[in-house]
């Protein structure tokens, strides 16, 4: 069983070493002095070299290690960001559920209506404006061009060319009424367009 006092085997042969360097300085002592104070000097540079070499190894874990906690962090962050976007997104669709049940309660109780008298005109213009209204709250307009407004491909999808009394090129009639959110065409206005 090993000494618990002894010295690591490293320390062993770094102090071999150590005994090996000053015989050597004096065997060298004894036949030239110059020379071994030179050979003393290189031994204090490379002892000093050695220090400096440990020194930057140290660094260089140190900073090795604060990159891969970084990069650690880093991971950890987009994940939690990630999750952050898909609870906001669930929200915001959470709440536009939320708004548009009202729409369908409405809509369910118009059909309620019994007998052939029952007038569901005003129940569902109602609906239909309530449903404008949630629209209008998250910033979707209505695209619906009117006769005689040159066709813009950008806002305008062209769905029939017909003779008309409007110049070529020009809008006719508006088929199907477009959409945008937020200033981006989410459903173009589908169109029927004066031929050429």
């Amino acid at each position: 069983m090993a000494d618990a006092d002894a010295e690591p085997e490293g320390d062993d042969e770094a102090e071999a070493e150590d005994e090996a360097v000053d015989d050597l300085v004096a065997r060298v002592a004894v036949e030239d002095e110059g020379l071994a104070a030179e050979v003393g000097a290189l031994v204090d540079e490379v002892d000093t070299l050695q220090d400096e070499l440990a020194d930057r190894e140290e660094r260089i874990d140190d900073l090795e290690s604060k990159l891969k906690r970084s990069r650690a962090d880093f991971q950890n962050y987009k994940k939690r960001a990630k999750k952050r976007e898909e609870e906001l997104r669930e929200r915001a669709t959470e709440d536009l559920v939320e708004r548009l049940l009202d729409v369908r309660d409405n809509l369910a109780r118009a059909l309620e209506q019994e007998g052939e008298e029952a007038d569901i005109r005003d129940g569902v213009e109602a609906t239909l404006a309530s449903f404008d209204r949630v629209l209008s709250d998250e910033n979707v307009e209505a695209i619906e061009p009117a006769a005689g407004e040159e066709v813009d491909p950008e806002v305008h999808e062209v769905v029939m060319r017909v003779d008309g009394d409007q110049p070529a090129g020009h809008i006719v009639d508006v088929y199907r009424a477009g959409y945008e959110l937020a200033g981006k065409v989410i459903r173009p206005a589908q169109v029927t367009v004066a031929e050429e």
